[in-house]
C-alpha cells in the first residue's frame, strides 16, 4: 500500500515522461543491438540483398524462359547467365579499352599536371618550389593512409565470398522463388495470411519497378555524358560512361562523383575548355534527369522525399560503405510500401480475395 501510494503521488506527467523515456530507451537498445548484429553479418547481409536486386532484375527473362516450357533450373541458369555475361563483358571491355589508351593517358595526366601547376603559381601568391613541398606531403600522406596489404587481401576475400553467395542465392531464388515465399508465408498467423502476401508483392513489385526504373535512369545518363565525352574527345570516354552507369545506382551522390571525375579527366586530357564543356554537358544530363527522369520512371516507384533519400543514402553509406549507398534507397522503398499496406485497413476479405490472391501467386520470378 505504502508503495502503491508513493507511486500515486508522483505527477502524472513525470510518469508519463519517464514511461516515454523507458520506450526510447529500450528502441534505442534494439537498434544498437541490431546495428551490432549487422556489422558482424555485414557481407552476408549484403550479398543477400544484392540477390534480391538482381532477382528483379533478371526474373523477366527466367519467366520468358519458363513460358517455353524448359525445366525450373534453365530458367534459372539463363537469368544467372545474363548477369554474368552483362558483368563480364562490360569488365572486359573496359579492361580492354583502359590497356590501349593507358599510355596515352599517362603522357595526358603528366602534362595535365604540368599545366595545372603553371596555372596555380601564376594565378596564386605562391613558388613553384612551396607548390612542390605541398605536392610531396600530400602524396606521402596518402601513401601513409593506404590500406595494409594484410587488410586488402581480406577484404578482397570477403568480398569475392559475398559475390559468390550473391550468385548462388540468385540461382536457387529464380529457381524456387515461388515456393520460398510459399514459405514464409506458413510462418505468419493463418488469418494473417492473406494480408502479408498483399503487403510481400507490393513490396516485390516495388523493387522491381525500382530496378528496372534506376537501369532507365542510368542508361539514359550514361548515353548523354558518354555521347558528350566522344563529341569533346575526353580521353577514356568508354570507362567514364561505364563509371556514369555504375554511378546512376547511387541517388543524388552517383551522379555528382561521376560528374567529378568526368569533368577532372577531361581537364587532365585537354585543359580547361573541354573541362568546361563536359561540365556543361554533366549538368545538362543531371538536370534533364532530376526534373523529366525522375520523376516520369522512379516518380510512382518510391513515393520517397528527397531528404529520406539523402538520408537513406547517407546512412547506407555509413554501414556499408558503396554497396551500402546502392541499396539503401530500394530497400528504404520496399519498406515504406510493405508497412504502407500492412497498415491499411483489411478491405478485401473473404473467399474471393482468397482466390483472386492464389490466382495472383507470391511475390518473386514464377
Amino acid at each position: 500500500m505504502t508503495s502503491g501510494k508513493g507511486f500515486d503521488a508522483v505527477p502524472s506527467t513525470l510518469r508519463n515522461t519517464a514511461a516515454v523515456a523507458a520506450c526510447f530507451l529500450v528502441i534505442v537498445a534494439a537498434v544498437g543491438v541490431l546495428v551490432y548484429l549487422f556489422t558482424k553479418v555485414a557481407s552476408l547481409v549484403m550479398a543477400v540483398i544484392a540477390a534480391l536486386l538482381l532477382t528483379a532484375l533478371v526474373s523477366p527473362v527466367a519467366r520468358q524462359v519458363r513460358r517455353l516450357r524448359a525445366p525450373a533450373w534453365v530458367a534459372a541458369l539463363s537469368g544467372l547467365f545474363t548477369v554474368l555475361i552483362a558483368i563480364g563483358g562490360s569488365v572486359a571491355l573496359v579492361g580492354n579499352r583502359i590497356a590501349g589508351q593507358w599510355e596515352e593517358m599517362r603522357r595526358s595526366l603528366t602534362e595535365g599536371l604540368q599545366e595545372a601547376q603553371s596555372q596555380i603559381v601564376g594565378a596564386l601568391p605562391i613558388s613553384e618550389q612551396q607548390l612542390d613541398t605541398l605536392i610531396d606531403g600530400a602524396v606521402r600522406t596518402l601513401r601513409r593512409s593506404s590500406p595494409d596489404p594484410v587488410a586488402s587481401a581480406s577484404m578482397v576475400t570477403r568480398v569475392g565470398a559475398a559475390v559468390l553467395i550473391a550468385l548462388f542465392l540468385l540461382f536457387f531464388m529464380l529457381k524456387d522463388g515461388r515456393s520460398m515465399w510459399e514459405w514464409v508465408l506458413r510462418l505468419a498467423p493463418e488469418r494473417r495470411r492473406p494480408k502479408v502476401d498483399v503487403a510481400g508483392r507490393a513490396g516485390w513489385r516495388a523493387l522491381g519497378q525500382y530496378v528496372h526504373g534506376i537501369i532507365l535512369v542510368a542508361l539514359a545518363d550514361a548515353a548523354g555524358i558518354g555521347l558528350a565525352l566522344v563529341l569533346i574527345g575526353v580521353p577514356f570516354a568508354l570507362p567514364l560512361t561505364l563509371l556514369t552507369f555504375i554511378a546512376a545506382f547511387v541517388p543524388i551522390i552517383g551522379a555528382i562523383l561521376a560528374g567529378a571525375a568526368a569533368v577532372i579527366i577531361a581537364f587532365v586530357g585537354g585543359g580547361t575548355t573541354d573541362a568546361l564543356l563536359v561540365l556543361a554537358a554533366v549538368l545538362a544530363v543531371q538536370q534533364a534527369e532530376s526534373h523529366l527522369l525522375q520523376p516520369l520512371i522512379m516518380g510512382r516507384t518510391l513515393h520517397l522525399h528527397p531528404v529520406v533519400v539523402v538520408v537513406a543514402v547517407a546512412a547506407g553509406t555509413l554501414a556499408a560503405g558503396i554497396a551500402g549507398a546502392i541499396v539503401a534507397v530500394p530497400l528504404v522503398a520496399v519498406v515504406y510500401r510493405v508497412a504502407s499496406v500492412l497498415a491499411a485497413p483489411d478491405e478485401d476479405d473473404g473467399p474471393e480475395a482468397d482466390s483472386r490472391l492464389a490466382a495472383e501467386g507470391p511475390p518473386g520470378p514464377r
